[in-house]
């Protein structure tokens, strides 16, 4: 499999402008899964829920979705990325999943950060995964990275790919991928941006760049600048991922004992 992202600024507000500039990427890819960033089309430092609701689209007839859902069928290939999704009243920090035959699925994000709780409803659709051919992909969104049964529960659902819409402002997410894929045995895509963001007399945000891609084995394939713009690809190969032995004794997912783990 070829696998990567598209680490780039997008213009706060500006859906269409966003959307073009990433399809003109994307029709000179030749790939079979390319991550976006979180909320890659409208931006992220939102000052208000009407701002929001403004922004946010339905999932799957919004026009982001429907774009994307285009340029994999043209390319043939599976895009995840981050966006607003409005359902009724409320709004979620989302993920779609489409792929060359259309809408896959939809992930809501678990866990909100900082002001996201103002503005965002908490994910309910739970933690996903989609068998793409090549591959069984997983979801999650930025802060999610933070709690590791995230990424184990999608390991245990079969993940093989963890794709990680971001717009990281920590520092210790790249680095600690490189747990999560050793603890788990999976690849991981990160699609994190770039640029600063102060909006409404707020604290500037500064986005930390540094996208990568991460074997099971912990292995950095690919790490993007902390600044500038990137399109990169790594060829995979994912039967790297199903194997969960350490050794003829230890297997990651065999030898784990829930019932002394806790809630």
């Amino acid at each position: 499999m070829r696998i990567g992202y598209l680490q780039f600024d997008p213009t706060f507000g500006e859906v269409a402008r966003n959307l073009d500039r990433v399809t003109a990427h994307l029709e000179q890819v030749e790939a079979d899964l390319i991550v976006l960033p979180e909320l890659f089309a409208t931006g992220y430092q939102f000052v208000s829920q009407a701002e929001v609701m403004d922004l946010a689209e339905p999932v799957p007839d919004g026009q982001t979705t429907i774009r994307l859902a285009e340029i994999a069928a043209r390319r043939g290939m599976t895009i995840v990325a981050g966006l607003a999704e409005r359902a009724g009243t409320r709004c979620f920090n989302s993920a779609v999943v489409v792929g060359p035959k259309g809408f896959l699925g939809c992930y809501r994000k678990t866990h909100l950060f900082f002001e996201e709780t103002l503005f965002f409803t908490p994910g309910d659709s739970g933690f996903r995964v989609w068998d793409i051919g090549p591959a069984k992909i997983g979801v999650m969104i930025c802060f999610d990275w933070y709690y590791p049964e995230s990424a184990r529960t999608l390991a245990l659902q079969g993940a093989e790919i963890i794709a990680h819409p971001s717009n990281l402002v920590l520092p210790n997410c790249p680095d600690s991928m490189v747990t999560r894929c050793l603890e788990n045995r999976v690849f991981s895509v990160t699609a994190n941006r770039v640029g600063r963001e102060a909006r409404g007399g707020k604290d500037p945000l500064t986005f930390i760049g540094l996208s990568e891609v991460v074997s099971p084995r912990g292995r950095i394939l690919h790490r993007a600048p902390r600044e500038g713009e990137e399109l990169a690809f790594v060829d995979i190969d994912p039967a790297e991922a199903r194997s969960k032995a350490l050794n003829a004794y230890n297997d990651l997912l065999r030898d784990r004992r829930p019932s002394l783990y806790g809630a």
